[in-house]
Parts: structure tokens; C-alpha cells; sequence
């Protein structure tokens, strides 16, 4: 049983949530404000967190800082802010979805489940368990969810890992935004190209210590990885 902490300021959004996410089997943890998320996080093994960007004192975006600091558990964005530059803003610091208030209870159980799904695939390296990709000085261990470059460890979110995965095992292969979105996000109609985008400046950052670009932009068309002869 997975277990969810949702953090939100307001008791009819929690009790919402939580009973969604109960129904669908999930052990919910609920937190009223930042710093109470932090102390339940701290405390118990959490699987993924809903996190409401708009709250008093510790606000979900210095949550999100905090718990990246440590960990790369899967983080959902709930929020009434739907402008783009907030989505782009709870992504550019480690979040994996951003779900917009009012939302659709149901929805979004949905994208809980398929963001905690690829959790547990990735965990377990699906289909391709015990197995790792090798690329130039990159290495994405399947089995253990870990990216490696040069030989030390890189953490990447759940869908980071899977943008990068879904370039790497197609080398020299050109793949549209749309089809990162396929292999990421589980076919979720919800996520924008900006989105990818964001993911993939995240992954670039994360590799740039390292004096390399894994990702090679085709201008107006899409992404492949870096030829590593080049790197």
C-alpha cells in the first residue's frame, strides 16, 4: 500500500483528497501547512506528496526546496494559481505534475496512480529489470531507478528519469515533445509541451557539472540524445 501526504491550508480540500486517494487503496497522511509537512515527512516513509503551493508562513515552493534537499520522491502541485509561469515554476524545482484548483477528484487519484505505477516500474526496472542503458558517460541503472555520469550518482525525479530513459534507449533517434509525453506521462492529454520542456532543462542543469549536454534539440521538431563520439 502506497502511502500519499497531501498538504493543503484548507480541511475541505484534505478531506476531499484524502477520501479520493483512500478509495483507490492509498494510506493518506494529511498536513495543514508547510511546516507540519515537513515534521510527517520526516517521520514516516512517504511514497508521494500532493503539495498546495498557496499556504501561510512555509509556502509549497519552499516544501518542494526542502524535500529535494534529501529526497526524490514524486511531488504533484495542487494549486488555484493555473498561470503557465507557476506551473513552469513548481516543475523547475523538482515537481513531477501540477494539477490546477478547481480539479476533478478523480482526476486527480488518476494521475497519483500513473505517476506512483512508473514509481514502482521504474523501481523494479519494469520490463528490463536488472539491466542498465549506457550512453557516452551516462548510465541509467533500470533495476536500482539510478542515473550515474562519469561514474557518480545524479538524482533525477521519477519523470525526469523517464524523459531521459525514453531518449536514451532510441539513440540518434528524434522524438517530438508529444511522444516524451507518451513515455513519461502515460498518454495524460493534461500535459503541455512547455511541460517537457521544463523537464528537460532540469536534466541539463543536473548534467552540466559535468561538462556534458545529454539531450540534443532539433529546433521546431523535437529532442534525441547527444551523440556521445561528440562529448
Amino acid at each position: 500500500m502506497a502511502t500519499v501526504l497531501v498538504v493543503d491550508d484548507e480541511p475541505r480540500i484534505l478531506d476531499v483528497v484524502k477520501y479520493a486517494l483512500e478509495r483507490e487503496g492509498y494510506r493518506v497522511l494529511c498536513a495543514k501547512d508547510g511546516m507540519h509537512a515537513l515534521e510527517i515527512f520526516r517521520q514516516a516513509q512517504v511514497d508521494l506528496v500532493v503539495l498546495d503551493i498557496l499556504m501561510p508562513e512555509i509556502d509549497g515552493l519552499s516544501v518542494c526546496r526542502a524535500i529535494r534537499r534529501t529526497s526524490a520522491v514524486p511531488i504533484v502541485f495542487l494549486s488555484s494559481r493555473g498561470e503557465e509561469v507557476d506551473r513552469i515554476m513548481g516543475l523547475e524545482l523538482g515537481g513531477d505534475d501540477y494539477v490546477t484548483k478547481p480539479f476533478s477528484p478523480r482526476e486527480l487519484a488518476i494521475r497519483v496512480k500513473t505517476i506512483l505505477r512508473r514509481a514502482a516500474a521504474a523501481g523494479s526496472g519494469g520490463a528490463a529489470s536488472g539491466e542498465a542503458i549506457r550512453h557516452g558517460p551516462i548510465e541509467l541503472d533500470l533495476a536500482g531507478h539510478e542515473v550515474r555520469v562519469q561514474g557518480s550518482k545524479v538524482s533525477l525525479t521519477v519523470t525526469e528519469f523517464a524523459v531521459l530513459q525514453a531518449l536514451l534507449e532510441r539513440p540518434g533517434r528524434l522524438l517530438t515533445r508529444t511522444q516524451l509525453i507518451d513515455k513519461a506521462y502515460a498518454h495524460d492529454n493534461h500535459i503541455t509541451e512547455r511541460t517537457i520542456d521544463t523537464h528537460i532543462r532540469r536534466i541539463r542543469a543536473k548534467m552540466r557539472p559535468f561538462g556534458i549536454d545529454p539531450i540534443e534539440t532539433v529546433h521546431g521538431l523535437g529532442y534525441k540524445a547527444f551523440d556521445p563520439q561528440g562529448a
